[in-house]
């Protein structure tokens, strides 16, 4: 890639904000644990579980058959960056290039972003514009940041998951939207209006997802209670889905990354961290350190360990532990997640990995709905947050 003329003074405009984001994929001493946990996968183990789910994604796919705009695709490639960050080698950036110069034209992005998932995918827009120095990324991200202040939302403040969906609150729409808007604030010197809109917004679906007694987070909110889902005076959806908790415990880290140490809301998102943790802790399935796909009823026949929220809630943990927001006794719990997940990663005849028993896409349901959902081998929402897992293991 060629060198932008004003590349030294955009990177040091976002040399902070790449190394907070930089942290996501640097560990540090404390989340060393894979070094004391127990050899998995025999002899015949990848020597670096992300470098080989990145090259077998890669040979399955080239960027323009991997798929279209989505927040799935935008989850993958944000885990193979931090991957590159790592490693330095350019190979794993030219794909995540490549893939995004489909969407991403000099006069920026074609998209309306009427619902928060299509928002996700731009978390790399700023990322993008530090390595390369090519202005299109800064445009479309500018587009994205635009749309903010006439996004709809509740009487007090929560972003609509979808202008269709008219006063409703996802647990998954937070990690769509706000680390992306966090990002920018301190990528672009926004701070003011993007440092409050995102965090304020995590504590808004908090404060109408949370279950105190359990830890756990109710899958939605409905302002109105109109939705057939939506329960008692509370307006909330009735369960626990699992990686509707695990997206909300990761956009909180993120944007801790990026949020100034004196930020008036800083400690209410940490708050928020150590509630989640202590959720993961008290469901933690004994034998296999894995999650189940309604969190709270490990008991039913039906229900079965999730792979993509384990990453979630592993990585969430082991990072709130190198933080300090969370006590070291909760590495131990991130360890047992980290090596469940790990027993779901294998080697293939064909030489290229496999992650099975992830949760396809999902939207708010009864219980028989969400235990019938497919259990997928290789989705993206695995794939990308078994990397960010993974990249949190691998310093």
């Amino acid at each position: 890639m060629s060198e932008h003329p004003l590349r030294p003074t955009r990177r040091a405009v976002l040399a902070g904000t790449l190394g907070a984001l930089g942290a996501l994929a640097a560990a540090g001493p404390v989340a060393r644990a894979a070094d004391r946990l127990p050899p998995i996968g025999g002899a015949t183990a990848p020597a670096d579980w992300s470098r080989a789910v990145i090259d077998s994604t890669m040979k399955r796919y080239t960027p323009a058959k991997i798929g279209g705009w989505g927040y799935t695709l935008g989850l993958y490639l944000y885990g193979q960056y931090l991957f590159y960050k790592r490693t330095g080698e350019q190979k794993y950036l030219d794909y995540i290039v490549a893939w995004y110069d489909r969407f991403i034209t000099d006069s920026g992005i074609s998209n309306s972003f009427t619902n928060l998932d299509s928002m996700r995918s731009c978390q790399m827009l700023p990322l993008l514009f530090a390595e390369t120095g090519r202005k299109k990324y800064k445009t479309a991200a500018d587009q994205l940041r635009k749309r903010f202040p006439a996004y709809p939302r509740t009487s007090d403040g929560g972003m609509f998951h979808a202008t269709s969906k008219v006063g409703q609150l996802w647990g998954d729409g937070v990690y769509m939207a706000q680390p992306f808007l966090a990002l920018y604030g301190a990528a672009f010197a926004d701070g003011g209006y993007c440092f409050e809109e995102s965090a304020k917004n995590l504590v808004v679906y908090f404060s109408h997802l949370r279950e105190p007694a359990k830890g756990l987070l109710y899958h939605a909110y409905d302002e109105d209670g109109s939705e057939s889902w939506a329960s008692g005076t509370g307006h909330h959806s009735k369960y626990h889905w699992a990686r509707a908790i695990g997206w909300f415990g990761m956009a909180a880290i993120d944007i801790l990354e990026v949020l100034p140490a004196n930020h008036p809301r800083r400690a209410a998102l940490i708050e928020i961290v150590q509630f989640l943790a202590a959720g993961y802790q008290r469901y933690q399935d004994a034998s296999t350190g894995r999650w189940y796909q309604v969190v709270d009823r490990g008991g039913d026949s039906k229900n079965w360990l999730e792979t993509s929220a384990s990453s979630m809630y592993t990585f969430t943990m082991a990072r709130g532990v190198q933080r300090g927001y969370l006590p070291a006794s909760y590495q131990a719990v991130a360890d047992r997640g980290y090596a469940g997940v790990l027993k779901k990663v294998s080697v293939g005849s064909d030489g290229l990995t496999n992650i099975t028993d992830i949760c396809e896409g999902t939207n708010v349901g009864d219980l028989s709905y969400y235990y019938a959902r497919a259990r997928k081998t290789n989705d993206f929402h695995g794939l990308g947050a078994f990397l960010i897992m993974n990249e949190q293991y691998s310093h």
